[in-house]
C-alpha cells in the first residue's frame, strides 16, 4: 500500500466535492474520504463569483473528507472549468545544433515548456499544451522522437488557455479555505483520467461532462487529445426551464427532474402525474410527467446541438469510432444516451470510474457526477515525483505508511505536460496583491 495520498478537489456550480485517495499495490485508487457540500450560489456556469460562499463550500467539502480518511489535508488537485476555456493548435520548432546527435527526453519537456510563454489573448494563460505528432526534417512523423537524429524538429501542440483572472479567483478561494492548490486542471481532462481506457483513447473518442454550470468536451484520437470546448449550459440551466414552465420552487424543481426527468417524452408513462405542493397557503400544483419531458427535451437538445457543432469543427466528427461517453450529474438523466445518439449520430454511454476504484468508499463515488474528481485524484498520482519516508508531498497524513506508490493507469499518454500554476511566471502571478 502507498504511503501517499492524493485530494481532488471539484468546485463546481452546484457543488463541491472533495475526495481522498490512496494508490494500493494494484494500481487502483482506495477511496480513503470523500466530501461534497452544496455551492450555495458561489459559483455560476463553472467560475466563481462570490468567494466567500465557494470558501465556505470548499472548507466544508475538506472537513468531511478529513473527518471520514483520518487525514489532515494541506494539498489539492483542483479542476478548472467554464466559458473562458479556449483551445487551438499550435505548432513548435526548433533547429538542432547537431543531426547526428539523438533527440533527448530532455529536449522534448525543455520545447513543450516553451509552448507555455507563446503569445494567447490577453487576459489568457496557457493551462496545458499537450504534444500531438513530432515531424524530424519536414519529412518523418512520429509520436515517439526520442533516440532518433534530425536537425529540425518540429511538433503540433493542442493549447488550452484560460481566463487569468478566473484561475486566481480559483486558487484564491483554495488558499482562503487554508489549502495549497498543487495543480489546476482543465475539468474534461480530469474526467477523461477516470472514465476512458488507453484503448478507447487511441482507437477515437469523445468525453461529454454535463455539470450543473456548463458542458464540457474533450475529443480524442490517436491515443491524443485533439479538441476541448465548454459549453456554457448545463443541468442548473434545465432546472430553471423547469421552474419558469410551472411556476414552482428551483428546490422543486431540481427533485422532480432528478426524480421523473427523460430526455426523450416518448420515454415517459403517459397516465404519470407528479404533484408538487404548494408554497405557504398556495394550493399544490400538478405536473404530467410527459410535460415535464418537453421542457427537459427543449433544452438538452439545444445543448447538444451546440456540442454537434463543435465536434464537427474539430475536424473529427467522422473519426469518434466508439461514439461518446457522459459523465457528469447530469448524464444521470433518464433516456439521456438515446437522444445523444439520436443527434450526434454515434454510439453514446454513461461513463463511470469503475475501473480505477479499489476499496473504501467506493460505492458513494460510483457515479457520473464524481468522475472529475476522481479523475483530478488519478492525475495527481501520475504526477507525483518519488520521494523517500514519510508521506508531506500532498497531504499531511495522521496515520504513516512506507510504502511507495505508482502512477496512474494512463501512464504518460498525454505526454509530460506541466500546468501553469508549476510555470515560474505564473507562480509569479500568484504573489500579487
Amino acid at each position: 500500500m502507498s504511503n501517499k495520498l492524493i485530494v481532488g478537489l471539484d468546485i463546481g456550480t452546484t457543488k463541491v466535492c472533495a475526495i481522498v485517495g490512496q494508490m494500493n499495490e494494484n494500481g487502483k485508487i482506495n477511496i480513503l474520504g470523500v466530501g461534497s457540500k452544496p455551492s450555495l450560489g458561489g459559483v455560476m456556469r463553472g467560475e466563481v463569483t462570490n468567494i466567500a460562499k465557494t470558501v465556505d463550500a470548499i472548507k466544508g467539502a475538506v472537513e468531511l473528507a478529513s473527518k471520514l480518511s483520518n487525514v489532515e489535508i494541506a494539498h489539492v488537485h483542483v479542476g478548472i472549468a467554464g466559458e473562458h476555456i479556449k483551445s487551438f493548435q499550435q505548432s513548435g520548432v526548433r533547429i538542432r545544433k547537431n543531426s547526428e546527435t539523438e533527440i533527448s527526453k530532455e529536449e522534448l519537456i525543455e520545447m513543450n515548456k516553451e509552448q507555455y510563454h507563446i503569445a494567447v489573448e490577453p487576459g489568457s494563460k496557457i493551462l496545458h499544451a499537450f504534444p500531438q505528432e513530432y515531424i524530424i526534417d519536414s519529412r518523418f512523423t512520429t509520436k515517439e522522437p526520442e533516440g532518433m537524429p534530425g536537425t529540425k524538429l518540429e511538433c503540433k501542440y493542442h493549447v488550452v488557455t484560460g481566463r487569468l483572472s478566473a484561475a486566481k479567483t480559483i486558487v484564491k478561494c483554495v488558499e482562503n479555505a487554508g489549502l495549497t492548490a498543487t495543480d489546476v486542471i482543465v475539468e474534461p481532462i480530469a474526467s477523461a483520467y477516470a472514465v476512458l481506457s488507453e484503448e478507447e483513447l487511441e482507437t477515437g473518442i469523445a468525453i461529454i461532462d454535463i455539470g450543473g454550470g456548463t458542458t464540457d468536451l474533450a475529443i480524442f484520437h490517436g491515443g491524443k487529445i485533439r479538441h476541448t470546448a465548454v459549453i456554457p449550459f448545463g443541468g442548473e440551466i434545465i432546472t430553471d426551464d423547469i421552474v419558469d414552465a410551472f411556476g414552482i420552487m428551483p428546490k422543486q424543481a431540481e427533485l422532480i427532474k432528478v426524480k421523473y426527468g427523460h430526455a426523450i417524452p416518448e420515454g415517459t408513462r403517459s397516465n404519470v402525474i407528479i404533484t408538487v405542493p404548494g408554497i405557504g397557503e398556495r394550493k399544490s400544483k400538478q405536473i404530467m410527467e410527459k410535460n415535464l419531458a418537453h421542457v427537459i427535451n427543449a433544452r438538452v437538445k439545444e445543448i447538444l446541438s451546440m456540442v454537434n457543432d463543435e465536434i464537427k469543427m474539430s475536424g473529427y466528427k467522422e473519426k469518434l469510432n466508439l461514439g461518446v461517453v457522459l459523465t457528469g450529474g447530469g448524464a444521470q438523466l433518464k433516456d439521456l444516451s438515446n437522444l445523444v445518439e439520436f443527434i450526434l449520430g454515434c454510439e453514446a454511454k454513461v461513463g463511470l470510474p469503475d475501473p480505477h476504484l479499489g476499496k473504501g468508499l467506493v460505492e458513494e463515488v460510483r457515479s457520473p457526477m464524481y468522475a472529475t474528481c476522481i479523475g483530478l485524484v488519478l492525475k495527481g498520482f501520475e504526477d507525483m515525483e518519488p520521494t523517500e519516508g514519510e508521506n508531506t508531498h500532498k497531504v499531511k497524513s495522521k496515520s504513516k505508511a512506507t510504502t511507495e506508490g505508482g502512477g496512474s493507469v494512463f501512464g504518460n499518454l498525454f505526454g509530460s505536460f506541466k500546468s501553469w500554476l508549476k510555470d515560474e511566471n505564473g507562480m509569479d502571478d500568484y504573489k500579487e496583491q
